[in-house]
């Protein structure tokens, strides 16, 4: 069972819960400074060919992307669009998904971008941390630009961050705010230091600065310059993505600080910039970043320290994320069931081991692949503008469901969307230099998704139901025929249909043809997951028996699907109210046991070689029971490895069943 309380003791506005918004919120945004004028300025030839209206364009054009993507469209906009308390963009669908089944397509593409996009953070965010290594003389000494010793370290944070994923992150957890805090206000100092140097650089405030940039001869790249301008705001997302973890209300105070902290640095790197464009000790470094560079040497090793333990938070952040988008993917039936271990005391410690060993060796081939962080930026954010997108067109939808008047709802969208579409093609000037990495992930995911998406629609549609109650005399008398040995007290079978008049006939045909199989109760159980994110309600009907109980749990996308422990409180809730005869056991460990045994049927299913299917169904159907034999099975996704489970094949047969065509031909002796 899941205490809501525990889940969502952050919610009010507190100072705990300012500091846990701090450390699991902000983590990606948080390091953006760590690369995102080394990008800009770096793809722009270097510091030794940019002006000084060219580096406050690019401060004032961070701070407007911060501004409008990440203050007005999220903090103000998105925060509303909660579902209960949680976000995200799978929140988000499930609020609207009543305006069309069409809205399962922006879902689906903006979850799979997001997902490809957290494989990319640590890779990025701890290989930059550690490169500023180099900046400390006794390091470069040693090991002078040689990017090998780089990598090596950056495998070895990466492998025990994954590692230790296995044991829940609540205890380090409890620490992450308080760093996070104390690096915000180490982003803000550091940059202080060096923009209270000149206090122009305020000019990048001025929005005519950005605009300028855009269209000046200065900028080679053009309008492409926003693929590295859209780094400092990736992780807006994430903002969003994590607001069941803490509550709007914690996320809309704490911004400002960390917005100014943000824009301090920014500021502090612009103006160390001015001063050192002329330095030719300066312009000499390989792959200059401001970030380090600016800071004192006396201060550098704890610079790199903390922007290693900064990145490490900030890969942390996103890997409980993607645990947490899968989960919900599963519960709305996008991706296949998959073993989810809770290894904390809330449902928020969660934790996916065959998610976990992919993003561990997909981010550890990324590493060994583009090696620097400066070729990793370009593999970076190309996905994240997708998944912005999406989220505009759904937000667009709960707008207008909310009772927003068109014109404005229709204002909103076009000016956000507008922004990111521009973001999103200057972002495909990255594709050919790495971003086809992001995409590629997020195309797999995607196409995983469509085909089981895709797969449980064909099913549905040819699903074969009978009516329960042409059987309820042949369930009665077969409970009370002793020439039958009993299988078991209570045979459960989980259906996929709904409590109504009618179930799947193969759990018919399991029960009284394939092997006749006596017992005092029959168990018709479905699971709907609810819109809501904590539901935990279920209902009944036994059609006028005592032997027979269809039940209809209703669980929310957050919660986890336990069938027997839920089975056990509803047997004993009809005994109370002595609607199911009680079941005493002679023999039991229990003194007075009133409950009687339990056998789960699991019926798998194999594709029919006589069904009737056009080929491209044939192909998705193929491919989704491909997939389910790869993923966890039942008995570990409905909490059942510990009871007496029994598994049956079935044909499935899908629309119509071919005929066949013999003709009998005469025998001659």
């Amino acid at each position: 069972m899941v205490d809501k309380a525990k889940v969502s003791h952050h919610q009010k506005l507190t100072a705990a819960g300012l500091l846990v918004a701090m450390g699991v919120v902000y983590g990606d945004i948080g390091t953006s400074p760590l690369y995102v004028m080394k990008a800009i300025v770096g793809d722009n030839g270097g510091l030794q060919n940019v002006s000084e209206n060219f580096i406050i364009g690019s401060v004032s054009l961070i701070f407007w992307t911060l501004t409008i993507l990440t203050t007005v469209k999220y903090v103000m906009i998105a925060l509303n669009a909660d579902n209960h308390g949680e976000g995200g963009i799978f929140s988000l669908y499930t609020l609207v998904r009543k305006k069309g089944k069409y809205l399962i397509i922006p879902a689906m593409i903006g979850g799979a971008a997001l997902l490809a996009d957290g494989v990319l953070t640590p890779a990025v965010t701890v290989t930059t941390a550690i490169e500023g290594l180099r900046g400390i003389p006794l390091f470069y000494d040693r090991f002078g630009n040689n990017q090998n010793i780089i990598v090596i370290i950056t495998l070895i944070i990466i492998l025990i961050l994954f590692s230790v994923q296995r044991f829940g992150t609540e205890a380090v957890g409890k620490a992450f705010g308080p760093i996070m805090f104390a690096w915000f206000t180490f982003l803000g100092v550091v940059g202080l230091v060096n923009f209270k140097q000149d206090w122009t650089v305020l000019r990048a405030i001025n929005p005519y600065y950005a605009v300028h940039l855009l269209f000046s001869p200065e900028n080679k790249l053009g309008i492409f310059i926003l693929g590295n301008v859209f780094l400092a705001t990736t992780g807006a997302e994430a903002l969003y993505s994590d607001l069941g973890h803490v509550g709007k209300s914690n996320i809309r105070v704490s911004w400002p600080y960390i917005k100014v902290c943000l824009v301090l640095n920014y500021l502090g790197q612009a103006t160390w910039m001015l001063s050192a464009k002329n330095n030719p000790s300066v312009l000499a470094i390989k792959n200059l970043n401001p970030f380090f560079q600016m800071m004192p040497t006396t201060i550098l090793l704890f610079g790199v320290i903390f922007a290693t333990v900064a990145a490490v938070i900030a890969s942390q952040a996103l890997i409980s994320g993607s645990f947490t988008l899968v989960s919900e993917a599963i519960k709305l039936k996008l991706l296949p069931r998959l073993k989810i271990i809770y290894p904390g005391a809330t449902i928020g410690q969660m934790y996916i081991p065959a998610v976990n060993l992919i993003l561990w060796i997909v981010c550890s081939l990324i590493v060994l692949t583009f090696r620097t962080s400066t070729h990793m930026e370009a593999a970076y954010g190309l996905a994240i503008t997708v998944t912005m997108l999406m989220t505009t067109i759904l937000l667009m939808f709960y707008l207008l469901q909310k009772g927003v008047p068109k014109g404005i709802a229709y204002l909103i969208t076009l000016f956000f969307g507008s922004i990111e579409f521009i973001f999103f093609i200057s972002s495909i000037a990255k594709f050919f230099h790495g971003g086809y990495v992001a995409v590629g992930i997020a195309l797999l995911i995607l196409a995983v998704m469509t085909i089981w998406e895709q797969g449980n629609i064909i099913k549905e549609k040819a699903s074969v139901t009978v009516p329960l109650e042409q059987y309820v005399n042949q369930l009665h008398a077969l409970k009370e025929d002793k020439s039958i040995p009993k299988e078991q007290t209570n045979i459960v079978f989980l259906t996929s249909e709904k409590i109504s008049k009618e179930i799947e006939r193969q759990i018919i045909y399991s029960i009284l043809d394939k092997q006749p199989k006596r017992a005092s109760v029959y168990w018709f159980i479905n699971v709907e997951v609810t819109d809501e994110p904590f539901t935990q309600e279920y209902a009944i009907d036994m059609m006028g028996t005592d032997f027979i109980v269809q039940v209809q749990l209703y669980l929310g996308f957050r919660v986890t699907q336990e069938v027997n422990v839920y089975i056990r409180q509803i047997v004993h809730d009809l005994m109370k109210e002595g609607r199911l005869p009680k079941q005493p056991q002679k023999y039991s460990l229990t003194p007075g046991r009133e409950v009687g045994d339990f056998q789960f049927i699991l019926i798998n299913e194999e594709l029919s070689n006589v069904t009737e299917l056009k080929k491209w169904e044939r192909q998705i159907i193929q491919l989704k029971l491909a997939i389910k034999n790869m993923t966890t099975s039942p008995e570990n996704w409905f909490g059942l490895e510990y009871s007496e489970v029994k598994h049956e094949s079935v044909p499935l047969i899908i629309g119509k069943a071919r005929k066949t065509n013999l003709r009998e031909r005469k025998f001659s002796s």
